[in-house]
């Protein structure tokens, strides 16, 4: 299905099935690219990114290197492993101004990190700045030999992943405070309103087999509604977590988010639709806009004549985990260790989290921390730190509907049940949905979530919004920050020279 070590470039793999990993050089550089036939230079040299993969119980071993060179975007560069907790290795969860200082151009960094007992679809991403709108981001796979589905379908390997992205023409440094994209990618492709008719991306099957199809959203700001006409998706894991069996036409996918769903190949031989409808920018699909084909092999090579119609579209309350599905803490509203309640504000130009807004500091919260900073009181950004016990309950309530909602939230270092889901007004601690991003909703919802404090480090929580994000719509746990030295024992030299590297090279300003 895929090697164990691979080295290979960005550059070698142009729109290709040739995965890398768990042990590779991905190295970073700029390309012009032209994903919907619109040309323009990216912070990739392919889009999406080269798929990494690897099993459960790997160790990743990805030598970043830095060889960015065009000015009008960031040159120097981080990566996040998305959904991947960093259990002992929070140095290398790779988010600016709390794990890390960037990579500087000409520079690379080695992160290593195990994944013992995680696998299913995961992505990375840069996590600087609004890096990752320029091109930065790939999908990860870890595949499990003892997954309990096995047996439920036939083919599960790099054809069978497929990226959601967002997509602008105008690089991120340049773009505005909140741009809106000009189109949506599919596997890489797609088409903007009064662009050319370029090629859409085609995912072939075979009739009478069953597909593992792997979904993620890379987007940078809108969420998709993703369907494929004539198809059920039977979805069996979210964000990494198995979930019991789900039969649905129509998933709502959030920035950040991943399902796995079970396709079977059962319809008369043709060619489908695949639609991923954004909810900002340019909706619909005339002229193959925000689609993409599912051909059946002997079908002829021509667009789809299938029409869309929708019944069963997932709600995340019916989503309840395979396994262990209660929540932590008691059963009640606020029956955890530590209860937080969060009130998002927009002023015109920026986000707040409780009255502060969240801005990478120039030292990275984890080096504060080895340095002796250990209350929130001595950790920087002022007010965007949170300092939480060991081995305890945690309950985060994030009322939806302030300005840009609604708005996925990301907690890195941990999966969280979602006790109470957007669209409801139901608590359900008995057998609630685990995943590391959730949609926060309206004005009239309370999403609130429950995780334990077993993985020590300071987590950023934020919106998954990249724009947003850059505005300030983040805090960060500084989770048992009295073991968090003797946690990442591992730390290698090469992190402690990123700060004085970063912070000798020229400042980039746009």
């Amino acid at each position: 299905m895929r090697s164990l070590t691979s080295f290979i470039t960005l550059a070698l793999v142009a729109r290709s099935f040739a995965a890398i990993g768990p042990s590779a050089d991905l190295v970073i550089a700029n390309a012009y690219i032209q994903p919907d036939g619109f040309n323009r230079s990216a912070s990739a040299v392919q889009f999406p990114g080269p798929v990494i993969t690897g099993s459960k119980g790997d160790t990743f071993i990805m030598n970043v290197v830095d060889s960015l060179s065009d000015t009008t975007m960031l040159t120097s560069t981080s990566i996040h492993w998305h959904g991947l907790f960093q259990e002992g290795s929070a140095w290398a969860d790779g988010v600016v101004g709390v794990a890390q200082c960037p990579i500087i151009s000409g520079d690379s960094f080695q992160y290593q990190f195990s994944v013992p007992d995680q696998a299913g679809t995961f992505w990375y991403h840069s996590h600087h700045s609004t890096q990752y709108c320029d091109g930065l981001r790939g999908a990860l796979v870890v595949y499990d030999t003892a997954d309990p589905y096995l047996s439920e379908y036939d083919v599960d390997d790099e054809s069978t992943i497929i990226t959601l992205a967002d997509w602008y023409h105008t690089v991120a440094p340049s773009a505005g405070a909140v741009p809106t994209a000009d189109s949506t990618l599919i596997n890489g492709l797609g088409r903007y309103s009064g662009g050319p008719t370029t090629n859409l991306s085609v995912i072939t099957v075979s009739s009478g087999t069953r597909y593992r199809f792997r979904l993620i959203s890379m987007s940078c700001d809108p969420n998709f509604t993703f369907s494929i006409d004539d198809h059920n998706l039977t979805i069996i894991e979210v964000d990494g977590q198995n979930v019991q069996p789900l039969v649905v036409d129509s998933i709502q996918i959030f920035a950040g988010q991943r399902y796995s769903f079970i396709l079977n190949a059962n319809q008369t031989v043709s060619n489908y639709w695949i639609r991923a409808n954004p909810n900002v920018g340019t909706t619909g699909f005339t002229g193959g806009l925000n689609s993409a084909i599912l051909r059946y092999s002997g079908a002829d090579a021509v667009d789809p004549a299938t029409n869309i119609s929708l019944a069963n579209t997932l709600l995340e309350t019916n989503l309840h985990p395979l396994t262990n599905p209660a929540a932590p803490g008691n059963a009640t509203s606020g029956g955890a260790d530590v209860n937080l309640n969060m009130l998002i504000t927009f002023s015109g130009t920026g986000f707040s989290l409780n009255g502060a807004s969240f801005a990478p500091p120039t030292v990275p919260v984890l080096l504060q921390i080895l340095s002796g900073a250990s209350t929130a009181a001595d950790l920087l950004p002022s007010g965007s730190l949170y300092v939480l016990p060991a081995n305890s309950v945690i309950e985060v309530s994030l009322p939806g509907g302030s300005a840009g909602s609604p708005h996925p939230f990301h907690l890195h270092g941990h999966a969280f049940s979602v006790v109470r889901s957007a669209g409801s007004s139901t608590y359900n601690y008995v057998d609630p949905v685990r995943r590391d991003v959730v949609s926060i909703g309206a004005a009239t919802d309370n999403v609130t979530i429950r995780f334990e404090t077993d993985n020590s480090g300071p987590w950023i929580m934020h919106c998954h919004i990249d724009w947003h994000l850059e505005l300030g719509l983040a805090i960060v746990f500084a989770e048992d920050t009295a073991t968090i030295a003797s946690s990442n024992s591992t730390i290698p030299t090469a992190w402690d020279s990123l700060c004085p590297t970063y912070d000798a090279a020229p400042t980039q300003t746009f």
